[in-house]
């Protein structure tokens, strides 16, 4: 573009051509889910799906008062909305779209412009602390650009007419013009955040294992809840004395006549909620839930309940250095005087305190006389010699650091000196005699070369040759708490990757600082221009340097292909892809909005020192829930057992206010106080086959007393009521053991629910026959019970003990058969895979339609706000170029937001 329209820029009706073209910079941003996706997400669920339908059979039969089992899918689907709508909440609240306006030259005048009002070919003014709004190209002036949130590399890189600029990155300092060359999805943060919009399964065993048990439930209840519904309608057919030809053809006459038959209907529904865990499903919502709510206190956001537990399992954690590590700040590592010979009797240097160097002074004042245009290694500088006794000298002159000579110096009453790169500051002669201490101490920092000059021109150039008087060495600032942090996970058995877009011996001698193990071996990703070099590397190396956005995904994939649960930290737009990838992800509040919308954990105060917070309530949540689940699960397996023995030996023994004494007092009550107490013990084994090995033998030991119950009843005449109260007395039994076994080692509160929960038992046995509907049972009935109760806790403990022997067994399932086969052929090998059912298949492409109609409707949205900008701009061509605006830049404490002040009338 030719200068003069670089002064002009885009015509009004260059600008209506591009917004035709569609040019226009729309807004890519990842976004948090809409208040209408997470309802739905929550409410369309399978369990959701079994209880209604229950729900309806139970509303045939007009008996309202049983649908009291509503309660707890209302319960948990509140649970999950409420919490998916405060992550959200939280996330939108963090979400600081840095720099909501931009300035643009059209028509030869500066104009303010909404981002989505930017299009192609636009020249756009940046100056310091403005957010690069799209790709662009410098076409005038020259800035220093921080880059870290999109490439992970620490140091600014300096941009002149030429430079390409990424959307996303930060002036640091300077000011100059660009052309935007890429707008909206062209954009290069764009892309990434384009790569990371695919919808990520959650891994989570809890979540995976409860909707397996309810599938499996929602299996056998179709058959068994038929058959069930046969035999109650037999029995009634039986008892109206069998009229018709059949059971099922008086049946449909009934229904006909609208008569439901409401007993049967209510039996099978009885039995039927039986087998689905619906307490189980609402204590783990509850549990991490309350999870959730601790870990806030802690300034942890957790997205997701199931993330919580995700991390407790992790064994491979990868960091990313900059904002995890490090503080994103930087800091002085150390400060090395060289001996000053023939400076000591000069007439400047007199003036010197002499409880202080040369080098302390030269540094703390050229800090202090050039801190009105401060940079990170300045504000190091600054923060350094903040509450150290040098002396402070007023300036007689201020050379500010400039990108072209790489120094800043200043002139005192004390003598001049300046600070910078030894290679821009020293002569030829002077370099090659400190090159090999600037080599040494460069291997681990940034250094910098102090000297003293005979003055400074009033062009700014350094009067006479200039002569070291020390170094400083300036690296990143290390977070206080990562030594101890990374400690932790050293001690938990996790290994830890460090993956940085920094040069990668900055990185290994920050990750040894820290204590990475393994840090002294480190690649650098460049190298690794192959799939295999790459794959080969990850079990090589811990330290990876100069990776890009789409390596650092394929690093989280390689180790995922290893078997390993893998945990990515970042905070940058570079860290997207592979947060997107691991298995549980975690963002820093003060990085990349792409970043904390992608992220399940989003650490709010910005602190590492919180991971082991988390870890510790999702091994809580985990051991607390196995233990608890054990107690639901043994429910739905022997109502299972018993629905299917009853089929075939009816009727079904249990009352429905039996049922309500052991829900409350054998499963309820202590599953919730198991689930809620302390438990930092590792996580061991698969969820699922842990709390079965705890679950069948209780539910065996059930089935088993209930057959030997019908068997005696049958055998001796016992009546229906007998029945009943030794089934109940025999459960009870059963659960108690269980509860017995789940509670060891006791501690006193296990005691005390123990002793809660017997008490409570034989409270109602004995307190309330009439409300329970038990029996009074003879001696001889005692006797057999006694034996029954003998044997049913014999087997349990037998058949526990003999679970607890069992080895775990690794195997790897394969999937897909016939149509809807994916193969996968690379270097590697082959791959199979299923691409689900045909509804699944349907509900893809239905997906992706209304994903192509979305995306067209932001289309035209964003061509009528680019036409807004363009009648925005129009009165505004003969206003003043100085606009005041809103600016967002990088702080000490994350971001900082600084507002114009308005005018008093």
């Amino acid at each position: 573009m030719a200068a003069t329209d670089i002064e002009r820029g885009l015509s009004t009706a260059e600008v209506e051509e591009r917004i035709a073209a569609g040019k226009i910079n729309r807004n890519m941003e990842l976004k948090t889910k809409s208040v209408k996706e997470l309802i739905i997400e929550n409410l369309c669920t399978l369990f959701n799906l079994i209880n209604v339908i229950l729900a309806f059979l139970v509303i045939l039969t007009g008996s309202f008062k049983n649908l009291t089992f509503l309660f707890v899918v209302f319960l948990n689907t509140a649970i999950g909305v409420i919490q998916s709508m405060r992550s959200k909440k939280m996330v939108d609240k963090l979400t600081l779209l840095t720099s909501k306006k931009a300035i643009a030259v059209r028509d030869g005048s500066e104009v303010e412009l909404d981002l989505d009002q930017i299009v192609l070919d636009d020249i756009i003014r940046l100056g310091r602390g403005d957010q690069i709004p799209a790709d662009a190209v410098v076409v005038s002036g020259e800035a220093l650009v921080n880059e870290s949130l999109l490439t992970g590399e620490s140091d600014l890189i300096k941009k002149q007419p030429g430079s390409e600029l990424m959307s996303g990155s930060f002036i640091d300092s300077g000011l100059l013009r660009a052309r935007v060359i890429h707008v909206g999805a062209d954009n290069y943060v764009a892309k990434i955040n384009n790569e990371a919009k695919y919808v990520k399964k959650v891994n989570s065993e809890i979540m995976n294992a409860l909707n397996a048990i309810v599938r499996f439930a929602s299996i056998i209840m179709i058959p068994l809840g038929l058959a069930l519904f046969a035999s109650s309608v037999s029995e009634l057919w039986d008892a109206a004395g069998t009229p018709g030809d059949s059971a099922l053809s008086w049946c449909f006459s009934e229904l006909l006549a609208g008569h439901v038959p409401s007993s049967a209907l209510l039996s099978t529904v009885g039995a039927l909620l039986g087998m689905i865990p619906q307490g189980l499903v609402l204590l783990t919502s509850s549990v991490l839930a309350i999870a959730t709510v601790r870990l806030a206190r802690r300034k942890v956001l957790a997205q997701q309940l199931y993330c919580i537990e995700t991390l407790a399992r992790v064994d491979v954690l990868c960091l990313d250095k900059t904002g995890t590590i490090t503080s994103g700040r930087m800091e002085v590592e150390g400060t090395y005087p060289l001996p000053v010979e023939g400076m000591g009797a000069g007439e400047g240097d007199a003036a010197v305190p002499v409880d202080t160097t040369v080098l302390d002074f030269a540094l703390a004042n050229v800090a202090r006389a050039t801190s009105a245009d401060a940079n990170e290694t300045c504000q190091a500088l600054l923060n350094y010699y903040a509450d150290r006794p040098v002396e402070v000298s007023e300036p007689l002159s201020v050379i500010p650091f400039s990108s072209s000579k790489k120094w800043s110096g200043a002139s005192f009453a004390q003598g001049s000196y300046v600070m910078g790169a030894a290679q821009f500051v020293l002569s030829d002669r002077a370099f090659a005699q400190v090159e090999n201490r600037v080599a040494e101490l460069a291997d681990t920092c940034r250094v910098l070369v102090v000297a003293r000059v005979d003055g400074f021109t009033p062009d700014g150039d350094m009067v006479g040759e200039a002569e070291p008087v020390g170094f400083v060495t300036i690296r990143d600032e290390i977070r206080t708490s990562a030594a101890e942090t990374i400690g932790y996970f050293n001690e938990q058995g996790v290994t830890l990757n460090v993956i940085s877009g920094d040069d990668p011996r900055t990185v290994s001698s920050i990750a040894r600082v820290v204590g990475v193990p393994g840090a002294d071996a480190y690649v650098d990703a460049t190298t690794l221009d192959t799939p295999a070099k790459l794959d080969a590397a990850v079990d090589r190396y811990h330290v990876f340097g100069r990776v890009t956005p789409q390596q650092k995904r394929e690093l989280v994939q390689a180790l995922k292909r290893r078997e390993h649960t893998v945990a990515m930290t970042g905070d940058g737009v570079n860290d997207v892809l592979a947060l997107k990838e691991a298995d549980c992800s975690v963002a820093m509040a003060a990085g990349s909005d792409a970043a904390r919308n992608v992220a399940e954990i989003v650490l709010v105060d910005n602190d590492f020192a919180s991971m082991p917070a988390v870890v510790a309530e999702g091994r809580r949540s985990i051991n607390n829930l196995q233990r608890s689940a054990s107690l639901f699960l043994t429910k739905t397996l022997f109502s299972m057992g018993l629905a299917a023995l009853c089929i075939a030996l009816p009727p079904y023994p249990f009352e429905p206010i039996q049922m309500t004494l052991i829900n409350f007092f054998c499963i309820g009550a202590p599953g919730f106080v198991l689930g809620l107490e302390p438990n930092n013990a590792r996580v061991k084994g698969s969820f699922l086959t842990n709390v079965l090995k705890r679950a069948l033998p209780a539910s065996i030991a059930v089935i088993l007393a209930a057959a030997l119950d019908i068997f005696v009843a049958r055998v001796f005449g016992f009546n229906q009521l007998t029945l009943s109260t030794m089934c109940l007395l025999t459960s009870c039994a059963a659960s108690v053991s269980l509860i017995w076994r789940i509670s060891q080692p006791l501690t006193p509160l296990r005691v005390a629910l123990f002793v809660f929960v017997v008490a409570g038992i034989l409270t109602g046995v004995i307190g309330f026959p009439k409300l329970l509907s038990i029996a009074n049972l003879s001696m001889g009935q005692m006797v057999i019970l006694a034996v029954i109760v003998v044997i049913t806790c014999s087997v349990f403990f037998k058949l526990a003990t003999m679970m607890d022997s069992l080895k775990p067994r690794r195997r790897h399932a394969a999937t897909g058969f016939g149509r809807g086969v994916r193969v996968r052929l690379g270097r590697g090998g082959g791959k199979v895979s299923s691409t689900g059912s045909t509804a699944e298949r349907f509900a893809k492409r239905v997906a992706a339609d209304m994903a192509q109609r979305r995306e067209a409707r932001t289309v035209r949205e964003a061509e009528a706000r680019a036409l807004e900008g363009v009648a925005q701009a129009q009165p505004k061509k003969k206003k003043s170029t100085g606009v005041k605006r809103s600016r967002v830049t990088k702080s000490a404490q994350g971001i900082k937001v600084s507002m114009p002040s308005k005018k008093k009338k």
